[in-house]
């Protein structure tokens, strides 16, 4: 279960790297073109380019959302399984606000809306903002590895 949560967090730390370096390959071809300002032009790169990334995200959520599942049902006791599986949902909903948060401070660091997050996404630099995200999710996987080792899991239990 443990192995699980953590393969899941590093395919999502290696999906943060890909879409990162997709958005670095979007920008040079917008460069290339001359469409770095010109928000309602098409850029012409395929749709197939975004796959990769959303395909491994998608399996690192299985594993992770899977792993979590299981963890917040199985290592607690019977009569407190329905907290557990509340702890499990509010996991997902203070991401959120988190990540929010995240894109509001970037947005008051870097001088207003729109300079790094945001539209128009021809002149904007979201591949900083993957670069991020990869390193925070890198730095969250070592954190979870060092505590998971000292965790003992409550074998007992089944689901």
């Amino acid at each position: 279960m443990l192995q699980r949560i953590g393969i899941g967090m590093f395919l999502s730390a290696v999906s943060m790297v890909i879409a990162a370096l997709v958005e670095m390959k979007r920008l040079e071809i917008a460069r290339e073109h001359g469409l770095v300002d010109l928000p309602d032009d098409t850029i012409p790169m395929s749709v197939w380019w975004l796959i990769p990334q959303y395909v491994l995200f998608g399996i690192s959520d299985v594993f992770t959302m899977v792993g979590l599942h299981e963890f917040f049902y199985d290592q607690v006791p019977t009569e407190l399984r329905s907290v557990g599986l509340s702890l499990y949902l509010s996991v997902f909903g203070v991401g959120n606000f988190l990540g929010s948060f995240l894109v509001s401070a970037i947005e008051k660091a870097t001088g207003g809306e729109g300079k790094y997050v945001g539209l128009p996404a021809t002149s904007t630099h979201l591949d900083y903002f993957y670069w991020l995200l990869a390193g925070l999710s890198a730095l969250e996987l070592i954190v979870y590895l060092y505590f998971s080792k000292f965790y003992i899991c409550n074998r007992s239990r089944t689901i």
